[in-house]
């Protein structure tokens, strides 16, 4: 009898130990699957519908200021209104920063009609009529709900410095799930926050 009851024993702690490697295979393999999983990269694009009234004038873009809290290759995540948290598998294909300027760049060239829109840090032959400097106070992703956007504009003319400013805070809905939705949310948002510069541009260059 003592000899089963020690054989029995023997068996039970054998089976456990197979459950325990094969637990711990388990959780190696879903680790490793992890680690292995590639990141997506996205980007923000100009999104902005082309005038039909073109205005010939030149447009500087920059510079552009963004939170520290998202000037971050990866991704962060807002999953309350006090947390936020980095999506290791979801990037921007470029600096957040680089990226918005870009966006509002191509923006601007279709809603005025000219392409002569650049970028603060090209080169240019003449000085431009107008420069735009975009200070992001907040840039939210809530993935399948919402891209948010709070922004201080100045659009100042060259030739004698007179200036508009403004503010641009607006939600705009994911039309999805997924990362590239929130990506093409806030490319929504840049289009929009383009326009009330936009109009400004065109204040200013009204005669008088």
């Amino acid at each position: 009898m003592s000899g089963e009851r020690v054989l029995g024993c023997r068996t039970c702690w054998s089976a456990r130990r197979a459950a325990a490697a094969i637990a711990v295979a388990a959780l190696l393999s879903a680790l490793a699957a992890c680690a292995s999983k590639p990141a997506r990269f996205y980007t923000l694009t100009p999104a902005a519908d082309a005038t039909s009234t073109p205005l010939a004038v030149s447009v500087s873009v920059g510079p552009i200021s963004i939170p520290a809290i998202v000037d971050n290759s990866t991704i962060m995540v807002s999953v309350s209104q006090s947390e936020i948290h980095p999506d290791d598998f979801a990037r921007w294909a470029s600096p957040l920063r680089d990226n918005i300027a870009h966006a509002v760049a191509g923006d601007l060239s279709a809603l005025l009609g000219s392409e002569r829109v650049t970028l603060t840090a090209d080169t240019w032959s003449q000085t431009p009529d107008y420069r735009v400097a975009i200070e992001v106070g907040r840039f939210e992703s809530i993935p399948g709900e919402a891209a948010s956007l709070d922004a201080f504009w100045t659009v100042r003319r060259t030739r004698d410095g007179v200036a508009r400013e403004g503010r641009t805070t607006l939600r705009e809905p994911t039309q999805g799930t997924d990362m590239s939705a929130l990506a093409s949310a806030h490319s929504r948002a840049l289009a929009r926050l383009s326009e009330d510069i936009a109009r400004a541009i065109r204040s200013l260059n009204q005669p008088g």
